[in-house]
């Protein structure tokens, strides 16, 4: 059984963004720490040409990300190209702009737009054999047409800031994310939140989130920060589980209890 479906604390789900070949090498890291202390992963997938080729043009890539599911971690689908397209209502715009750094490709998107570009995405996943389950927007910011489309293509799951919503049953799990903001406004503030909001959550039984970005590694004592916060949610009892095992257990429960 999962380790959100096992009884004890809550779950707490840690995924790492950003996936593509111009950050192999910060993924690798990220689940080397992640791995160090038998933390399932739900790795960020971005399939199109965002900042170089695009992922399955890179072997070692792929071949890095094979081995990771086999040990456990999951792979899902992140955007397909990680940046903006232009128009949609003005306050998506600005939600892009400020909240999002141009990189919500999928927020302000009507239904057939989206649609072409999730499967372009899943279509580029499945030439290297990868099938994700679930999708998490960049910026965490999805338009309504996107999510009619995401439930029309058949996929299990999607995410926002504040939660995991099951697209197959319409069931939204409230699991704040915690992440950082490298550079920008808050950065302090927020390394601090990271830490106490976990151990606060973990040690209330509270369902929550630790997100990993490349951009991270780039600033000094953020890796420590967010490593802290992961030992600190694991010391109070929490359990580490993927977003596929997550939904899942959900369901299941669900199920048993009607």
């Amino acid at each position: 059984m999962s380790a959100a479906g096992r009884g004890g604390g809550a779950p707490f789900v840690v995924s790492v963004h950003d996936i593509a070949p111009w950050s192999f090498a910060q993924s690798r890291r990220w689940l080397g720490d992640l791995d160090a202390r038998g933390v399932p992963a739900t790795l960020l997938l971005v399939p199109g040409a965002w900042r170089g080729p695009g992922l399955p043009e890179d072997p070692a890539l792929v071949s890095w990300l094979h081995r990771a599911r086999r040990r456990g971690h999951e792979l899902s689908l992140h955007g397909y190209a990680h940046e903006a397209v232009p128009g949609g209502p003005l306050p998506r715009r600005w939600l892009n702009s400020v909240l999002a750094r141009g990189c919500a490709e999928f927020c302000a998107l009507d239904e057939p737009a989206a649609r072409e570009r999730l499967r372009a995405g899943l279509a580029a996943l499945a030439s290297v054999d990868i099938s994700p389950q679930g999708f998490t927007p960049p910026g965490w910011l999805a338009s309504p047409g996107a999510l009619t489309a995401l439930r029309e293509l058949g996929l299990d799951y999607t995410t926002s800031h504040l939660g995991v919503r099951d697209l197959r049953t319409g069931v939204r799990h409230r699991m704040v994310a915690l992440s950082h903001r490298p550079g920008g406004f808050g950065e302090r503030f927020g390394a601090r939140l990271m830490r106490a909001a976990a151990r606060r959550w973990a040690g209330r039984g509270r369902p929550f989130r630790i997100a990993l970005h490349p951009a991270d590694l780039s600033r000094e004592g953020l890796r420590d920060c967010a490593l802290d916060a992961i030992d600190a949610a694991l010391a109070a009892g929490a359990r580490p589980c993927t977003y596929a095992e997550l939904v899942r257990a959900r369901r299941t429960s669900v199920e048993d209890a009607g």
